[in-house]
Parts: C-alpha cells; sequence; structure tokens
C-alpha cells in the first residue's frame, strides 16, 4: 500500500507587539497590557481560521514570551495539483477590541494585516519554513503604526492513507484503498456485519479477552433491559480472507428511564479487537485495542457524543488511555478525527508514547442519510494492513454508532435488525 501525499501548512508562535499610546485614552483606545487581540487567517478558498493573540513587550529580536498557534490548513493531493506552480497567499488581519466596548468581534478594530506568499512546490517530500519572525503590521492610519506581529508559518509532509467504505458499514461492504489521482480504487478489506438480538454482545469466548475480565467488567451485574439495541459486529478481513481487526457493540445501547434517547450518563459500548491465532471464527483470540462509547447529547442542537480510548497494557487489570472526545451534529453528521495537535485527550497509540500529528479521520453522515465512510490514517500509525484495518473497525464502530443512538421512538432499517 502507498500512501497519498498530503501536506499540513502551520500557522504558530503567535504573537502582538503593539506601540506604547502617546497618552492615557487616544484615541485608538488600545491598551496594550489589558486590551485582547485576535487575528483572521485566510489562505484563498479555504474557511477563515481565528486566533488570540497575546501581547509582548520585548524587542524584535528575541521571540515573544508567550504564543498561540492556529489550527492551520491541509492539502491533499487534489489541492496540491491545483497549487502547482503556482503561489498561495496566506493573510493575516489583526484586531483589538476597543476600551469601553462589548466584548464580540462586531467592536473590533482593524489594526493591520501582513501577506505572506507560501509555495508548496515540494512540500511533500520535505519541511519548509516561510516565515519566522516579527513583521510590520500594513495599517491605514497613523495611530497604529509601528505595531508588529510574530508568526511561524511552516509545511511539513503528511502522508496519509485513504480508503473508502463501498456502501453502508451494515450492509457488509467492500474496503476501497483511494490511490492518489483519485480514480483508483484498489479492494483491500471486506466486512461482514451481524446483528444478533438474541444476545447481550457477540459470542466471544471466555478466554478469548484476558480471563474473561474485559466483556464482566464491561457489562456489570445490570439487569436485562427490554428496550436495547445490541449484538452488532463488523468484522474486517483481508484480500486472503483472513479476520484482521473487528469491531463488537459490548455494552448495548439502550434509553435512559423515562426518555427516548442514550444519555451521556449511560453510553453505549464498542471494543476494536485485533484477533490472535486461530484457523476459524471459533478459534481466534480476541484482544482488546480499543473502546469507543457513544451517546445523544442534549441541547439546543441534537448532538451524537463520543469518547475513545485505547487500551494500557496487557491482561483484564490494564486501565484505558483517553485519546480523543467530542460531538457532532445528528443532522448534518460530521468527522471523527484522532489529531495530537488539536484532539481534546494526548495519549498512547499502539507501541508508541503519545499521539503526534495526525492519526486518523472518518467522515460521518446525519441520521438517516447513505453513508459510505471515508477514512484517512497518518501513515506513520500504519506498518501493516491489520494496523490500517483496526482504524477502518472504528471508523464503522463510529458510523453504526449514529444508528445506535437514534431515539428509540424511531424505526432501524431491516440490516441493523436481523442477523444474517
Amino acid at each position: 500500500m502507498d500512501p497519498c501525499p498530503f501536506v499540513r501548512l502551520i500557522v504558530e508562535s503567535l504573537s502582538l507587539k503593539l506601540p506604547q499610546p502617546t497618552k492615557p485614552g487616544s484615541a485608538s483606545g488600545i491598551y496594550p497590557s489589558a486590551t485582547p487581540c485576535f487575528c483572521k487567517i485566510s489562505a484563498n478558498s479555504f474557511p477563515t481560521q481565528t486566533a488570540l493573540l497575546p501581547l509582548s513587550s520585548g524587542d524584535d529580536n528575541s521571540p515573544p514570551e508567550s504564543s498561540t498557534s492556529a489550527p492551520g490548513f491541509h492539502f491533499d493531493p487534489a489541492a496540491l495539483r491545483r497549487l502547482a506552480g503556482r503561489a498561495l497567499v496566506l493573510r493575516l488581519s489583526v484586531y483589538a477590541r476597543r476600551t469601553g466596548r462589548t466584548c464580540g468581534i462586531s467592536a473590533a478594530k482593524r489594526l493591520g494585516r501582513v501577506h505572506v506568499t507560501v509555495v508548496l512546490d515540494g512540500a511533500h517530500s520535505r519541511p519548509v519554513v516561510f516565515q519566522s519572525g516579527w513583521m510590520k503590521l500594513a495599517v491605514k492610519g497613523p495611530s497604529d503604526r509601528g505595531a508588529t506581529v510574530h508568526l511561524v508559518i511552516r509545511s511539513e509532509p503528511e502522508p496519509r492513507f485513504v480508503f473508502q467504505f463501498g456502501g453502508e458499514p451494515e450492509c457488509s461492504p467492500v474496503v476501497y484503498q483511494i490511490q492518489e489521482n483519485n480514480n483508483v480504487r484498489q479492494p483491500v478489506f471486506s466486512c461482514k456485519f451481524t446483528a444478533d438480538r438474541n444476545s447481550r454482545s457477540r459470542p466471544l469466548p471466555s478466554d478469548t479477552l484476558g480471563s474473561g475480565g474485559w466483556v464482566r467488567r464491561l457489562l456489570g451485574n445490570g439487569k436485562k433491559l427490554g428496550k436495547e439495541r445490541k449484538g452488532w459486529m463488523v468484522i474486517i478481513y483481508d484480500l486472503s480472507g483472513s479476520a484482521v481487526a473487528a469491531a463488537s457493540m459490548i455494552m448495548p445501547f439502550v434509553p435512559s428511564p423515562g426518555t427516548d434517547r442514550v444519555s451521556r450518563s449511560n453510553p453505549g459500548a464498542w471494543l476494536i479487537l485485533r484477533p490472535y491465532g486461530g484457523h476459524s471464527v471459533s478459534t481466534w483470540i480476541w484482544k482488546p485495542w480499543g473502546r469507543l462509547e457513544a451517546w445523544h447529547e442534549r441541547g439546543s442542537v441534537d448532538g451524537l457524543g463520543y469518547k475513545f480510548e485505547l487500551v494500557n497494557g496487557k491482561g483484564p487489570t490494564d486501565s484505558w488511555t483517553p485519546i480523543t472526545k467530542g460531538t457532532m451534529s445528528v443532522k448534518k453528521g460530521g468527522s471523527f478525527c484522532i489529531d495530537g495537535r488539536t484532539t481534546n485527550f494526548c495519549g498512547g497509540l499502539g507501541l508508541r508514547s503519545h499521539v503526534k500529528g495526525f492519526v486518523m479521520s472518518s467522515t460521518v453522515e446525519g441520521e438517516g442519510k447513505p453513508s459510505r465512510p471515508l477514512v484517512q490514517i497518518g501513515a506513520q500509525y500504519v506498518t501493516c494492513t491489520a494496523d490500517a484495518a483496526l482504524f477502518i473497525a472504528l471508523s464503522a464502530a463510529i458510523d453504526l454508532s449514529m444508528d445506535a443512538c437514534m431515539l428509540f421512538s424511531k424505526k432501524l432499517r431491516k440490516e441493523l435488525c436481523c442477523d444474517y
């Protein structure tokens, strides 16, 4: 498997130095010691990003005392092809809020802006620094002359493997790897989805999960519930027909008492599993790799809440390392993402001691919409086909969680209601 070239454009080390006002209460209304400042960053047709700007008092030859970073921009193979031989102009506009006004952006005054030209030719193969240091703001009026902004703009290669489900995960589709030009789609995995309504979880032998402790601890000793979605399982096979990963619904999705929704206090859960040994389903030994919890968020906008953790160590006494959590719109869907730069958690992944950079993302369609998840996986986290399969199983689990968390007053599609 060959990864596709991706590039991340990083905007970091952001800080602002303002000129001292000539006298208190001057017309500009700017006080360097207290006024909150921010910047808006735009690049061609990309969505504008916003970042706070801490104030610095050092000289222009020293780095800022404190700084922040922006989310940055991602360029896929198609974007890199469009920009080949062309310059990308990064525009950074700096604002300060006037004293005595509201804290809304509408009350902000633009101090000035800077432009940085970026050429990404060759950036997919090597790191490039385009700007590092202080820059003077281009301003209109004389009162703000002397303001400078510190920023570092650089790019890093970020190769990714790209996969797409050939259909909805509950329809047992083939999973294709998408090559660089998006026209080459090579079958890599196949999925087998099953739904067993008569079991609390899929039948896993008692010795497959560390002396049976995983299943017992996750299920607890609760009473059997009459209304629940349970027993779903997706097994991922490679082209030789060997099972390389699975997602098993280990905790049923049940409505909270007196409601019709899965709550945060009682989420459903999946185990993401690796197979060890054996030549058939009955003799496979499954080992936990990760756990995904999901629920239906309440609020002004319905959301699918989720939390993903990785197993730490070996055996039934091991702990779980939080990796990411978030919420996406039930109506519009969203993207499930693990990224060391933006994730809410930072923990271990596989044998690595920490999450570094982009790990994976998977698209999730809104409730009731046809879904063919598009999965991107950072090349540094894939050493073999089985590694990629774990992320494919995780992608299937988060996609199916959108259905599992659907209000219980709504009817599931037939593929989710019976065993095949």
